[in-house]
């Protein structure tokens, strides 16, 4: 599943690293790629809100092969350069980006013991990053060696298509599903919304999706931006950047495996804190000195882009049984609001106050209600507990 995720991730990002060289190809300025991650995470919100229905009918095994064939024809549409093709690809990213964790929510929760839970989704989540460097860190100097980026594109599909056959050997093993008619897809996602609502912990969990979603997007999009705007070098700026990555990435195995000792809720109350608070700290990124401001910034990635692994796993802990997967869809619809929402919010903000360190500020509202929401569920657990 964490190659999976990687396979994933690197698609979805594949236009995004490629951006100066694939606009000069197609004759198109490189900010249309806003246009493309718009697609493909819009994509991903229809999806997610259907993957429920799809996993209990098929498998989370089907679910995932689905997706690998998706991403394998969404590469090759890309490599066409025909900016219809690359639209169409955009959809089918999204579409597997989407029905990515619901399925793979449900077969790691049959292999995942109580007692490491967080810590298995939080290794599975660490493909998310590991995916962003597969794409910045190789597809551009892939694409100067084969002196071509359509080929260097062809070569990342060669990742799904390795990762298809045992996969599929996987689903022909799995027993058959009871058949019967297939259930609306706009009625199963309404129901499954309405059960989302009807229980407090997973509505707690679909707030706090949003919530720290939009936080994670918006610190990964806007922290180097505002360094260089404070007269920090692009080179200095993008090496901080690339710690902020790599701090998201440990963070998210670290997290699980504390999460695993005190409580998932518990956790994500700390970690909406603590990124809030850090964010707050950026109010002074000006007067910080250059170290103070590089750990501020660390830490917050480690904290803004650490919750995921913690997050699916308290998903999968608090849904009842056959119903993980239709839980993890739903409440990820929320998750992809965020995404959305989250930086066009900031850029709107900085449009209207022209300071990235009091957008900034602002912006720790989001993980300070978080804190506050899984506080709040981690003390409702210990009540029905005791």
């Amino acid at each position: 599943m964490t190659a999976v995720q990687i396979a994933a991730t690197s698609s979805v990002l594949a236009l995004t690293a490629l951006a100066p060289i694939v606009a000069g190809t197609i004759g198109v300025g490189a900010y249309w790629i806003g246009y493309q991650v718009s697609f493909i995470y819009f994509a991903g919100l229809f999806a997610s809100l259907c993957a429920g229905s799809l996993v209990a009918r098929l498998s989370g095994e089907a679910i995932i092969a689905t997706e690998l064939v998706l991403l394998i024809i969404g590469l090759v549409l890309l490599a066409s350069a025909s900016p219809v093709l690359m639209v169409a690809a955009s959809v089918l990213f999204g579409i597997a980006y989407g029905i990515n964790n619901p399925a793979s929510s449900v077969i790691l929760q049959e292999v995942a013991s109580d007692k490491r839970r967080s810590l298995i989704f939080s290794l599975k989540q660490s493909g998310v990053p590991l995916g962003a460097v597969v794409a910045s860190a190789f597809l551009p100097p892939l694409a100067l060696w084969l002196s071509s980026w359509q080929a260097a594109i062809l070569a990342l599909s060669f990742l799904p298509a390795i990762l298809l056959p045992p996969t599929l050997r996987r689903m022909w093993h799995r027993p058959a599903r009871r058949r019967g008619r297939f259930p609306g897809i706009f009625s199963t996602a309404v129901n499954e919304q309405k059960a989302i609502m009807r229980d407090p912990a997973l509505r707690t969990l679909a707030a706090l999706g949003c919530l720290m979603s939009a936080m994670q997007l918006t610190v990964t999009a806007f922290a180097v931006v505002s360094l260089v705007e404070i007269g920090w070098s692009i080179t200095a700026a993008g090496a901080l950047g690339a710690a902020l990555q790599i701090a998201g990435a440990t963070g998210r195995v670290g997290w699980g495996v504390v999460a695993d000792r005190f409580g998932p809720f518990r956790v994500l109350s700390a970690l909406g804190f603590a990124a809030g608070g850090l964010s707050l700290a950026l109010y002074f990124q000006p007067l910080l000195p250059q170290l103070v401001l590089a750990f501020v910034v660390v830490a917050l990635g480690a904290c803004a882009s650490g919750w995921n692994g913690v997050f699916l796993a308290a998903i999968a802990r608090t849904a009842s049984p056959g119903r993980v997967g239709a839980a993890t869809g739903a409440i990820l619809s929320y998750t992809f609001i965020g995404v959305i929402v989250g930086p066009s919010l900031f850029a709107a903000l900085y449009q209207l106050l022209g300071s990235y360190p009091l957008c900034f500020a602002i912006g720790a509202i989001p993980g300070l209600i978080g804190g506050v929401l899984g506080y709040r569920q981690h003390k409702a657990d210990i009540f029905v507990r005791t």
